[in-house]
């Protein structure tokens, strides 16, 4: 198709708007593989760029999506062939280069990965780019020598995208897990993801001590 459907974002004078268009592909930016998109999310960064409330969009116009899932269309990378089946997170798409939300995605090959085996691209993403998050987030203690015998793991925004992932990554992990939330209507859920205990704001409410100030009393540097 020489067009294609697409969430587009211009700069008007009162600001940003989106709207659906019809998106030429001829207008896509430069990169060695083009995608048919067939699944996307909905991340807190794709809603503050389709509404404008903060400066996420760094060209226009853009078609935001921060990540996607799609079929191989066409490859001039030895690394993917068209029909091959993939799965990109962040590298700037959807604030700096055309994302996900559209019917096609051309972008550089080493952004992409194979989607994984044992999972379709709707469960892909599902698990999204907050998934994705979360598991950096648990091979950074990984790699930093962290192990759940060193005591629990706090989570916090746990009833979130990220959070939600971490509170069950953590609790396969071997952690005790404790889930931080200020919305504590959503206990039996985050117990239903693993967590061990719930905490909420009213936990944490009282007078504020400065911390350095009473490191540097203790003689801590």
């Amino acid at each position: 198709m020489a067009s294609f459907k697409a969430v587009r974002i211009d700069k008007t004078d009162s600001g940003s708007q989106a709207a659906f268009v019809d998106f030429d592909e001829a207008d896509l930016m430069d990169g060695d593989v083009t995608v048919r998109v067939t699944h996307s999310t909905v991340n807190y960064k794709d809603g503050l760029a389709i509404t404008g409330k903060s400066p996420v969009v760094r060209r226009f116009p853009m078609i935001p999506g921060v990540d996607f899932a799609g079929i191989v269309e066409s490859s001039a990378s030895p690394e993917f062939k068209p029909g091959d089946q993939v799965v990109l997170n962040g590298w700037g798409v959807g604030e700096m280069h055309l994302g996900g939300y559209a019917q096609k995605a051309r972008v550089k090959s080493d952004w992409l990965v194979p989607l994984p085996a044992g999972l379709d691209a709707a469960q892909a993403m599902a698990i999204g780019t907050a998934g994705y998050t979360a598991m950096l987030a648990l091979m950074a203690l990984e790699k930093h020598g962290i192990t759940p015998a060193m005591g629990p793991a706090i989570v916090t925004g746990a009833a979130g995208g990220v959070g939600s992932v971490a509170v069950a990554l953590l609790k396969n992990a071997g952690y005790h897990v404790i889930a931080s939330t200020g919305r504590p209507e959503e206990a039996d859920y985050l117990h239903g993801l693993g967590a061990d205990e719930i905490m909420t704001r009213k936990d944490f409410e009282g007078p504020v001590r400065p911390l350095m100030k009473e490191r540097w009393a203790a003689g801590i540097d």
